[in-house]
């Protein structure tokens, strides 16, 4: 749920942002003192110190036992994001960084976002991780069936998604198999099944399936059983992390205690994928940060991820982990680029390009 904010006046805007870029900076608390003598705030020692104390009083600044000077809340840095960052204009190295992902002959889905993660950890400086979420419902665009022997074939599932999952079949007390017979299964599968998920592969479909092999009806129920496994597996989604080492340049997970539990939660998985997956599905890049996350370990901390989007489904995400004081500007402009070189890279007009092909001017 979206915080709503009370209305602040300029001058608290002024400095609550100094306050934060310079806390984004050094991670230090930040007194009235430096924003005088530093940020050039137009306004004496005395009204910056009673502005403070204004914001501290409305939740957005927080004072350190050990220091006179204060720090960004959580509801400062979700302001910052939704309100005052800036365009983060990239250098000429970034971009090309960015760039170097689409002279990669890259196939697979897996390898392309786990290239797109360590670039963005590189470019950042944070700890980035690649995202196969998942799917509130999985459906498969074709099925192809290859015959090994007689009492064996594999099952090809290629989903909607553009994930691809392979089961061997090996078939007991049943008569022998043919390529002739697994060719009509596959037939069979693909007139039926396409674009249908798990839940609604009914059993009226299942003996209209039957009837359509009628010399082999059997291997309809072992097919569709293989199946639901093979969509339950597409489902779980899949979390790839690059540049883990990058957390201990920083105070917040200095603690020894606090890091194993970081590496825990990365570790299980489920509830970022969850909060990933369910966030995913407009396409925007999502920023959490804090107690706002389902994650438990994330006080301190911030996520902040972009889907990737082709053919309008969200079949993958990149993001970044790092302290709540995390430079914002420059990591959505880096993930901005990065998702959209990688949505380049996986249309068809490029892949026909990586083929050696020109897509046609009629299509």
């Amino acid at each position: 749920m979206e915080e709503r904010h009370e209305e602040l006046s300029e001058r608290k805007k002024l400095i609550l942002k100094a306050i934060i870029d310079a806390h984004i900076a050094d991670g230090e608390p930040v007194g009235s003192k430096y924003l005088m003598e530093t940020k050039q705030i137009p306004c004496s020692s005395a009204t910056i110190r009673n502005e403070m104390a204004e914001l501290e009083s409305m939740g957005y600044l927080e004072q350190p036992h050990t220091s006179a000077g204060r720090v960004p809340s959580e509801r400062a840095f979700r302001f910052y994001v939704d309100t005052l960052v800036e365009h983060y204009a990239m250098t000429a190295r970034e971009i090309f960084q960015i760039n170097e992902l689409l002279k990669e002959k890259m196939a697979e889905l897996d390898h392309i976002l786990l290239t797109a993660s360590k670039v963005a950890s590189n470019l950042t400086n944070y700890t980035a991780f690649a995202i196969k979420p998942r799917a509130s419902c999985v459906t498969v665009r074709r099925f192809d069936a290859v015959y090994l022997d007689d009492n064996t074939l594999i099952l090809v599932l290629v989903a909607s998604n553009g994930q691809v999952k392979t089961k061997t079949v090996r078939l007991t007390d049943m008569p022998p198999l043919s390529p002739a017979i697994t060719d009509q299964l596959a037939l069979t599968l693909n007139e039926q099944l396409q674009n249908l998920t798990a839940n609604e592969i009914t059993l009226p479909i299942m003996m209209e399936m039957e009837r359509a092999m009628v010399n082999r009806p059997e291997l309809i129920s072992v097919a569709v059983k293989v199946i639901y496994e093979a969509m339950n597996e597409l489902d779980q989604g899949e979390l790839k992390v690059s540049g883990m080492d990058r957390l201990l340049e920083y105070p917040e997970f200095s603690d020894p205690d606090r890091m194993k539990e970081v590496l825990g939660a990365i570790e299980q998985k489920d509830d970022i994928l969850r909060m990933v997956s369910d966030g995913s599905g407009s396409g925007d890049v999502g920023v959490v940060i804090g107690s706002e996350s389902a994650v438990k370990v994330m006080d301190r901390s911030a996520l902040v991820y972009k889907p990737i989007v082709q053919n309008g489904r969200t079949v993958g995400a990149i993001g970044v982990l790092g302290p709540a004081r995390m430079d914002y500007a420059k990591v959505l402009a880096t993930l901005e680029g990065i998702s959209g070189n990688v949505e380049t890279l996986l249309s068809p007009e490029q892949k026909q390009l990586q083929d050696g092909s020109s897509p046609s001017r009629d299509e």
